[in-house]
Order: C-alpha cells, then sequence, then structure tokens
C-alpha cells in the first residue's frame, strides 16, 4: 500500500534524513530533513446545520443542543490525512514536541496518545518549518468538513423524560455505543477511504484534537441561548461522537472524558489559515512548544 505520510518522501527517513554530509573537527553532520507541506483539502464554501457542542439546559432540565445554520462564506484548507507517526517524529526529533504514548505499528499510521498541548505543539512548529500557519480546526470546520461522515445526533428525549437525568444518560451512552468504532486498532493513512469532501479517515477510530472549548448554558423558550459558562480546560474532541476531553489527556482509554463515552483513540489533523502577509509574519514569531 501507498504510504501516505505528507512530510516524507519515505518513511525510512521518518526522523533524520541526510541533507549532506558536512565534516566539521572530524565529525559527521547528519542535516534534519527538509519538512514540506501536507497535502491539503481545499473545503469549499457552503452551509452546515449544526448542533452547538456543550451541554444545554432548559430550566433545570438537559436538553438537546440548540441547531444553528452556519455559512461559510469562505473556503479553507485542510489536511487531507491526519498526522502520522512519521511526521510527528520529525517535531520530537527536535525536541518541540513531547514523545507520543500512542502504540506506533508503522510510520504510516496516525500519530496517537497526544493531548490538546501536544496537537498546538505541533502546529506551531509545522507553521515554522513551512512558513505557513497551521492550526487546530474548531469543532464547526471539522464537522463541516466531515460531511456524512458526522454522526452526533439528537438524543430525543421525551418532555416527559427530560426531569430524569438517567434516561438522557442512558440515551447518550446508547447513541454513542452506536457510533463506537468496532475495531480500535489504529490502521494506516487512508485505511477508512475519503468522503464527499475528499477528506480522509474522518468519523474513523481517530478522535482529531480542536480548539472549541466545552460549554454549558441555558436555552430560553424562543431557543436563544441565555446565561453561560466556557470551559476552556475541556476542549472538544471530534469523531464519530463528540468526545468533551480534558486538555492534558493523551488516551481516552485511561478516562479524562468530562462527557459520555471516551474516545478510542486522539490524533491531530490541522488546518492551514489563509492569512495576510503581517498576520503570518506575527504567527512565525510566535513560540513552539
Amino acid at each position: 500500500m501507498k504510504t501516505h505520510s505528507t512530510l516524507l518522501a519515505s518513511s525510512a527517513a521518518a526522523v533524520l534524513a541526510i541533507a549532506g554530509a558536512l565534516a566539521f573537527n572530524g565529525r559527521v553532520e547528519i542535516a534534519p530533513a527538509p519538512v514540506t507541506s501536507p497535502e491539503i483539502v481545499v473545503i469549499e464554501p457552503g452551509v452546515l446545520s449544526y448542533a452547538l457542542p456543550g451541554e444545554y439546559l432548559a430550566g433545570e432540565r438537559v436538553v438537546d443542543a440548540p441547531v444553528r445554520e452556519l455559512d461559510f462564506k469562505r473556503s479553507f484548507d485542510m489536511m487531507k490525512y491526519q498526522v502520522s507517526v512519521a511526521d510527528y517524529a520529525l517535531c520530537v526529533a527536535q525536541n518541540i514536541c513531547k514523545q507520543a504514548d500512542g502504540i506506533f505499528l508503522s510510520d504510516d499510521r496516525p500519530v496517537t496518545g497526544v493531548d490538546f498541548a501536544d496537537a498546538t505543539d505541533y502546529a506551531k512548529w509545522l507553521s515554522k518549518q513551512t512558513g505557513e500557519y497551521w492550526r487546530l480546526p474548531t469543532d464547526e470546520e471539522w464537522t463541516y468538513a466531515a460531511a456524512e461522515r458526522y454522526q452526533e445526533q439528537a438524543l430525543g428525549v421525551a418532555e416527559d423524560d427530560g426531569a430524569n437525568p438517567a434516561a438522557r444518560w442512558l440515551a447518550r451512552y446508547r447513541n454513542e455505543a452506536a457510533n463506537s468504532a468496532p475495531d480500535s486498532e489504529v490502521k494506516p493513512l487512508g485505511y477508512f477511504g475519503v468522503n464527499s469532501k475528499g477528506v480522509a479517515d474522518m468519523s474513523a477510530n481517530v478522535w482529531d484534537w480542536t480548539s472549541t472549548c466545552y460549554s454549558r448554558a441555558s436555552v430560553e423558550p424562543d431557543g436563544k441561548l441565555g446565561k453561560g459558562v466556557k470551559n476552556c480546560g475541556v476542549r472538544v474532541a471530534s469523531g464519530k461522537h463528540r468526545a468533551y476531553m480534558s486538555f492534558f489527556i493523551r488516551s481516552g482509554k485511561s478516562g479524562g472524558c468530562a462527557a459520555g463515552m471516551a474516545p478510542d483513540n486522539l490524533g491531530i489533523r490541522l488546518v492551514r489559515e489563509k492569512l495576510t502577509f503581517f498576520a503570518k509574519l506575527n504567527a512565525m514569531l510566535q513560540p513552539a512548544g
């Protein structure tokens, strides 16, 4: 199977490649491999019917999240594949990223066992290496790019059952259990195919960190949002269902899911921001790590 590692010509050169042997005081030094931009998919403008992430209450009763129509007026660039083991190893080799905790069967599989800080550190490192600005997607962007692969559903708990927290908990458990991957072993990039937008492996068995914070808010009778709080110590990991993960958790299997079922694996997929020259320059000056 053809490897899809986007940063290396071959997985054998995952960490270091010989860019030239330089003799210095009798010592041969190996230069780091050059880093090129990952393969991207241009996500074209369009409209998304979007259930807001987080928890929502009508009075003291937890209810389904309000749905909003989002209009993506401009395109954005998203990685076609998730960040691979080989990709991430380059960042580790330069002492910017921490070693991941995932089980690595081969270089051409998505890196897993990374927390929110690891994902943002990698984005900063990649930005400096390529001269572009890479960042985590928002949950809105991820959901729109997932297209038909997005499977989050309203729980539909009957009005008279809404006062019983156990009814919603059981409904959520059944919904997320039905959306869980039957096999949690991390597969090679591209194994699950591409969706209608051309993005590979969406809603498979590796969830993607997003920049979206967990929120809790009240819903007024007319559907408008009332008072709420945002907790950025918990972030949305997007996949077959939304997972609300504490920012320092590297594996859903170890716990740390703030709401709902834990994801099988946590990985990274980035968006390339289209910036003005001065905004790009400022991004490049931000420290990585």
